[in-house]
């Protein structure tokens, strides 16, 4: 049991180092010790449980949801952004900084990155601002979609890899066919199955997470599906989102094969084969797709906003209480 006078001795260090700022040299200087001393007594009041560290910085309930997110589904990063309030476009500039900042920390030079269509990955595109220009090569995992610009897979890929200063391939094949033998033709042809070969060597992908909400879903409006389609997936099959065309259910599990096996991209099995995979997707109405997709194991991280995050968190607690 320590003394009274080192415990004395201890509290007045802790006092100078931590309320008052000065450094152990300082520290070390009034009281006329030594500094590794010093830095012993530092070091014993932490062993000891003398010492209880509490940060509340402006933005930490966000960074505990992030923590929580990462303990609770084994995520490697996860990134929670402030709620911008009901402007669409804000948030997906805010997510599409935060998603293109992660992206470059974990980029090397002669990786192969694959990515998915949507309005969130190409707000990830516009953001990047690479401080170098990067031996990179961008590959579309999934064909072609008519319709807006965020669903045109070789324009993603093309401007993403032109702001890192990589190179980008081209798939110049539709994101869905009408029938299952389409589909196998078009994915024996050389020229598409040389991208898809390229993609399945990715070691990065960036995927956005959507919907199977006819009315909320931007991707679903341009593919082969029709309405009925997506209500089967959701009603018969039980698909609560989608990652590269390909649904999947509140499991996490590949749901819909007669409407996957006319996806002309890779499968999900096949993307969960690439080493990193980054999910990036916002709003509450993505918290069941993005709960989902975690719990498949198809995010290695995560980029959100803070109503996504709660939502996906409030799911796993109603989830697990059930059962």
């Amino acid at each position: 049991m320590p003394s009274y006078e080192l415990i004395r001795l201890i509290n007045t260090v802790l006092t100078f180092y931590y309320m008052e700022g000065l450094t152990q040299k300082e520290i070390a200087q009034r009281l006329g010790l030594s500094t590794p001393k010093v830095s012993r007594l530092l070091q014993q009041a932490r062993e000891q449980g003398y010492v209880h560290i509490s940060i509340r910085t402006p933005f930490q309930t966000l960074f505990e949801l992030e923590a929580r997110l990462k303990a609770v589904f084994g995520l490697s990063d996860a990134v929670v952004i402030p709620a911008v309030g009901d402007n669409s476009i804000s948030l997906l500039n805010a997510i599409g900084v935060a998603a293109a900042n992660l992206l470059l920390e974990h980029l090397r030079d002669g990786d192969v990155l694959a990515i998915t269509p949507g309005s969130t990955v190409q707000a990830v595109a516009n953001s990047i601002e690479a401080a170098r220009q990067y031996k990179v090569e961008v590959v579309p995992l999934l064909g072609a979609s008519q319709g807006n610009i965020e669903s045109d897979m070789n324009y993603l890929a093309t401007h993403m890899a032109d702001r890192m200063g990589g190179k980008a391939y081209q798939l110049h094949a539709p994101s869905s066919v009408d029938t299952v033998e389409q589909a196998e033709a078009l994915q024996s042809m050389g020229p598409v199955k040389e991208i898809l070969d390229i993609a399945r060597r990715a070691n990065i992908a960036l995927l956005g997470v959507g919907t199977l909400d006819a009315e909320v879903s931007r991707f679903f409006q341009f593919t082969a599906l029709s309405a009925e389609d997506l209500k089967n997936l959701t009603e018969d099959c039980g698909g609560v989102g989608e990652i590269g065309a390909h649904a999947y259910n509140i499991e996490g599990q590949p749901c819909g094969k007669e409407y996957a096996d006319r996806v002309i991209g890779l499968t999900l099995p096949e993307i969960k084969q690439i080493p990193f995979r980054i999910g990036v997707a916002g709003t509450a109405t993505k918290a069941l797709s993005i709960f989902a997709a975690l719990r498949g194991g198809y995010l290695h991280a995560l980029v959100t906003d803070e109503a996504a995050a709660r939502g996906v968190l409030e799911l796993f607690d109603q989830y697990f209480r059930k059962i």
